[in-house]
């Protein structure tokens, strides 16, 4: 097979995008023909909104709100987002309804039971100033992060995090109602060795999440900057055991172990939901005492790295979505950014201007204007 064919085989385009009530769109139909396409516009204009809803045609998730009813059009009853996507030599519909009642998805028009059915049909890559929050916001952003990712390729950890969440509610629900001792011990171990499975599951699966990325960030981070800083990532289960302790039985030793500090404290103290990752750069670490650039590096390295993990992983390269971070990059660090993933991924760039972005790449590009979420392609681009 020539590499031509064999990297066409690994590759995923985006050729139409459809949007009714969702955000502040009423209705539109858009399509893709070029490999990077940029939405340049002012501020507040819709910009955002387009990436958003490929991000969630992926992830069924926003990655700007928790709350899917936020977007549907003010005064719409519904909102619905699908596009045409292109894998291999087949086309793929995908399609999302958002209702006040919840949300229906559909591959092929086909109505999908479970989200975790839907899912992994198209990955993509985010960059977004909210990014750096990776790096030096709550463990609550850390672990947000791995399990989007891991999630993306792994269907099956999904099914696990849904399940460990809910039998932690329940757990911590009963904690709560114990009163004057009377405690039930026999449905404690089932509650808590359910618990423990999935516990054990989801934390082994983070843990070759952190192994893998660690090589192609790494990488990243040397060559970002010049060669003169190591990022090694580290991760941090609650539970502390040794990798080759990772086991159903070992964590459920470990509740058993702390029954009487839950019942004090009326919720589960060890757990998944309380996991980190640290972030070392040269042995430092660069969440706590890294400067600035350093933590953009290291948080620029860790996105950069997804795409060829997610490529090694699922055989397919992911879309790329580049929100408003060209901005925070010098001219220099611009053009290598856009040349390092152009000729491998499709990507989606949102800017206020093309300042900066090298003309060669302009020119291979389709340039859309959003003005008060209207689109017009920019005069002179072709078709494709």
């Amino acid at each position: 097979m020539k590499i031509s064919e064999a990297l066409r085989l690994t590759r995923m385009k985006l050729k139409q995008l459809n949007l009714q009530n969702f955000r502040n769109y009423e209705k539109l139909t858009i399509h893709f023909n070029k490999n990077i396409n940029i939405f340049i516009g002012n501020n507040a204009q819709g910009k955002t909104t387009l990436l958003e809803s490929i991000y969630f045609l992926a992830i069924s998730k926003s990655h700007k709100t928790y709350r899917d009813k936020e977007l549907i059009k003010f005064g719409s009853l519904f909102s619905k987002i699908a596009c045409e996507l292109i894998k291999d030599d087949s086309k793929i519909k995908l399609e999302i309804i958002i209702s006040p009642q919840g949300k229906k998805v559909l591959i092929n028009e086909i109505e999908k039971p479970k989200i975790s059915e839907y899912i992994g049909t198209f990955n993509v890559v985010i960059f977004a100033p909210e990014d750096l929050e990776i790096v030096k916001g709550d463990p609550a952003n850390r672990r947000k992060f791995i399990d989007v990712e891991i999630g993306q390729i792994s269907p099956i950890y999904i099914y696990h995090l849904n399940q460990y969440n809910r039998i932690l509610k329940q757990r911590n629900e009963y904690l709560k109602q114990v009163v004057n001792n009377r405690i039930d011990y026999n449905y404690l171990d089932i509650v808590t060795k359910q618990l423990a499975n999935h516990g054990s599951w989801i934390t082994q699966s983070r843990n070759l999440f952190i192994q893998k990325l660690n090589k192609y960030a790494n990488n990243l981070h040397q060559y970002i900057s010049n060669f003169v800083e190591h990022l090694t990532i580290t991760y941090y289960s609650n539970y502390a055991l040794e990798t080759n302790e990772i086991t159903p039985e070992a964590i459920f030793s470990l509740y058993r172990n702390n029954y009487q500090r839950d019942l004090i404290k009326g919720n589960t103290q060890l757990g998944i939901q309380r996991d980190d990752m640290h972030f070392l750069v040269n042995g430092i670490n660069v969440s706590d005492f890294g400067s600035q650039g350093q933590q953009r590096t290291t948080a620029l390295a860790i996105k950069l790295s997804l795409i060829e993990f997610i490529k090694n992983e699922t055989h397919y390269y992911p879309i790329v979505l580049l929100d408003d971070v060209l901005s925070e990059l010098d001219d220099v660090r611009q053009t290598q950014l856009l040349n390092s993933i152009s000729d491998k991924v499709q990507t989606f760039v949102t800017t206020t201007n093309l300042s900066g972005i090298n003309d060669e790449l302009i020119k291979a590009a389709d340039v859309f204007l959003i003005d008060n979420a209207m689109i017009l392609k920019r005069e002179g681009d072709s078709n494709g």
